[in-house]
């Protein structure tokens, strides 16, 4: 392996230069998920879009392997690279906002929870996915599918430009008009084809949503007609609909925890009067354990201190496509939820339509836009030697939720193997990308991610 001159990097860059030994080491190299060790050779937190060229230039000169970083909640441990270069972006954190135009440039060391309460300041919003602390980098390259997508559409659907540093160091400013193929690549493709630096939002007036957390016994019957009335509802509603033992939390009863609940994230945006109306045929499913739905202001949905800095979550995890979750599929999913060997499990159900599926599917670079549901299906660790059990489990519950065409969402994806690169980018789309990577990154320089290598 090439070794790197770390002290000849310190006088290269003014950005922040993290390396072994170094106060704040361990935190630069570790990620949200747990399971990964990774000990790069050094981390690289550039001032500006060129220093982030410069370091692109580096990996090019050194040959080492090289990782770009946001938020670091990569579910493959792709942000963070053994014995190479770290990318972090986490000094780039400017933002613009423009009222009268309503849009906003977000650089990308920001976080989905920085830019929400940026923007809701003016009583603006932008739909990011569900965790507050996830960089907008990579849940924007990769899709963005959360509680506003409903309502008006997904992360990608919402952007108008772009600025990105490609594998040759050139700085472009992307949009319909210029460099549009790279444009369309960025909105869904992950981070192939370059290090966004910036994005250029709309955004969307919403002073207030009605949302929260509705806890629910985990019946079949109740989990089918949470997902059902809400698939059916107006596309204000976004739901999350996870079904797992209920956390020995102080709001949850004593004789509940450890037995499955329906646990889930509602988000209504629009006028609470009408929220309480559309959500009403959901809360009479079942008397609540919890209710915590109220109107609230949009940043409220992404509560502060997300699991903490010492939550680092460990497991095997599937993410796929459903056309159809009908009772007898549901009543199965719980079975085995219920007899899981794992103490913490779940499976989550995600209603799609909407906005989402009124934009075609060669659009952008997400080519699912037709898809009723998502489902996740996650079983947690209890060490290493779990792992190959949990793994089957996941595959076996996913075999019963998925139905319709092949496919997965690129933001769930683990270190699933090119057969899932494929589902996640089917057909055209697949080919349109690879053309896209040959023009922009011929020697596949940015490859830790979802990789599509570029076309021979």
């Amino acid at each position: 392996m090439t070794t790197i001159d770390v002290s000849a990097v310190r006088t290269r860059f003014t950005g922040q230069i993290v390396a072994p030994g170094d106060d704040g080491y361990d935190r630069a190299r570790t990620l949200f998920y747990g399971g990964f060790d990774p000990k790069p050779a050094v981390v690289i937190r550039p001032s500006d879009p060129a220093e982030v060229a410069g370091v692109i230039a580096l990996a090019r000169e050194t040959g080492l392997d090289l990782a770009v970083r946001c938020g670091g909640h990569s579910i493959a441990g792709h942000s963070v690279v053994d014995g190479g270069i770290v990318l972090d972006l986490a000094h780039l954190r400017a933002i613009a906002v423009d009222v009268d135009e309503r849009t906003v440039w977000a650089q990308t060391g920001l976080t989905a929870g920085d830019v929400t309460k940026a923007v809701a300041e003016r009583g603006l919003a932008i739909g990011f996915g569900d965790t507050g602390t996830v960089g907008i980098g990579g849940i924007t390259t990769g899709g963005g599918v959360g509680y506003l997508s409903r309502k008006y559409g997904m992360t990608i659907d919402n952007v108008l430009a772009a600025e990105v540093v490609t594998a040759d160091g050139q700085i472009l400013q992307v949009d319909a008009d210029s460099h549009p193929d790279l444009f369309w690549a960025v909105r869904g493709g992950g981070g192939n084809f370059g290090v966004v630096t910036r994005f250029k939002y709309q955004l969307h007036e919403l002073p207030e949503v009605v949302g929260g957390m509705l806890l629910l016994p985990a019946t079949p019957e109740v989990v089918h007609g949470f997902i059902r009335e809400a698939a059916a509802a107006p596309e204000e509603l976004s739901v999350i609909v996870n079904v797992m033992p209920a956390p020995p939390m102080p709001f949850v009863p004593e004789h509940v925890r450890g037995s499955l609940v329906v646990l889930g994230l509602v988000c209504y945006a629009g006028p609470a009067e009408e929220g309480a109306k559309v959500l009403a045929p959901i809360r009479a499913l079942a008397e609540p354990i919890a209710d915590f739905v109220r109107p609230i202001t949009y940043p409220e949905m992404f509560p502060e201190g997300e699991g903490g800095e010492e939550f680092h979550p460990t497991a095997a995890s599937r993410t796929l496509f459903a056309d159809e979750l009908d009772l007898p599929r549901i009543t199965q999913i719980l079975e085995r939820l219920r007899t899981a060997p794992a103490p913490m499990r779940v499976t989550q159900f995600r209603p799609l339509g909407g906005a989402i599926s009124r934009v075609a599917d060669d659009a952008t670079a997400y080519a699912h836009r037709g898809r009723a549901f998502m489902v996740n299906v996650a079983s947690f660790l209890d060490g290493p030697d779990t792992r190959a059990e949990r793994e089957q489990w996941v595959l076996d519950t996913a075999a019963i939720a998925e139905n319709g065409a092949p496919g997965a969402y690129v933001n769930f994806l683990g270190d699933d193997g090119p057969a899932r690169a494929r589902e996640a980018y089917p057909g055209a789309t697949w080919e349109r990308l690879t053309q896209v990577k040959r023009q922009y990154d011929p020697d596949n320089l940015f490859h830790r991610n979802v990789n599509i290598p570029p076309a021979s």
